[in-house]
């Protein structure tokens, strides 16, 4: 990676992504386990970004097995959604997308496969205020 933003925008992808993985894992195998607080957010445990909400949950839509997940949130070089991920209840990612800052928004479809439904955790990470996860059941 030549570009220091390329490397920081990996580290971070990376790290999400096992954040997201070993609070999943977590989270599952103690019954009743909520999130680690300062990790991970969430609309009812948002820790120091209690004003940020509406702008960094991420919204889930289903239409059959089409799955998308949107943050109403602005993209811009200092401020924008550097990725959403769908994981499935075991820890399995569905899908994932990466978003650029010259992206117009945060937006992303998952086609669900097959024996996949149940509990599902929908995450958005932004640079700035961290990884926000919706959990939801299909």
């Amino acid at each position: 990676m030549t570009d220091r933003r390329d490397f920081i925008k990996t580290g971070l992808t990376l790290a999400s992504g096992m954040v997201l993985g070993q609070a999943t894992t977590t989270a599952l195998a103690t019954s009743g386990a909520a999130w680690p607080s300062n990790i991970v957010y969430t609309a009812e445990n948002p820790g120091q970004w209690a004003k940020k909400v509406g702008g960094h949950q991420p919204n889930v839509s289903i239409q059959g097995n089409k799955i998308t997940i949107t943050t109403d949130h602005g993209m811009s070089e200092k401020h924008y959604i550097v990725r959403h991920t769908l994981v499935s209840e075991d820890g399995a990612v569905l899908g994932a997308k990466t978003f650029s800052p010259s992206d117009e928004e945060a937006v992303s479809s998952f086609e669900l496969p097959a024996g996949k439904g149940g509990k599902l955790y929908a995450t958005s990470f932004c640079n700035k205020h961290d990884l926000w996860v919706t959990e939801f059941t299909v």
